[in-house]
């Protein structure tokens, strides 16, 4: 397994590479669309990519806590976290099946 990890340089390149648009206009429209999917989380709303998956925002409760070397208990406070769901046709690329099977 590769340990490799796409940064913001990689998409815009491959925009770059795939659509023809300027290095500079590559690396905007990158941003673009993931400040836009940042805002829209943000806001509370989901964001679903067809064919890739969606993400949403799930609000965790208070609970209690226990720090593993020393043992105490301690309180972690609500909070919100992102999740992100593969769809099938993700999920079934990644394990090498093709969409006609």
């Amino acid at each position: 397994m590769s340990e490799r990890t796409i940064t913001r340089a990689d998409l815009a390149e491959a925009v770059y590479a795939q659509v023809g648009l300027s290095r500079n206009e590559s690396a905007s429209l990158v941003e673009v669309v993931l400040d836009e999917v940042a805002d829209t989380l943000i806001k509370g709303d989901n964001v679903k990519i067809s064919s890739f998956g969606s993400f949403s925002i799930r609000q965790k409760g208070e609970r209690v806590g226990r720090n593993p070397k020393t043992g105490v208990e301690v309180p972690i406070l609500p909070r919100r976290v992102l999740v992100f769901r593969a769809s099938h046709v993700l999920k079934d690329l990644i394990n090498g099946k093709s969409a006609s099977e």
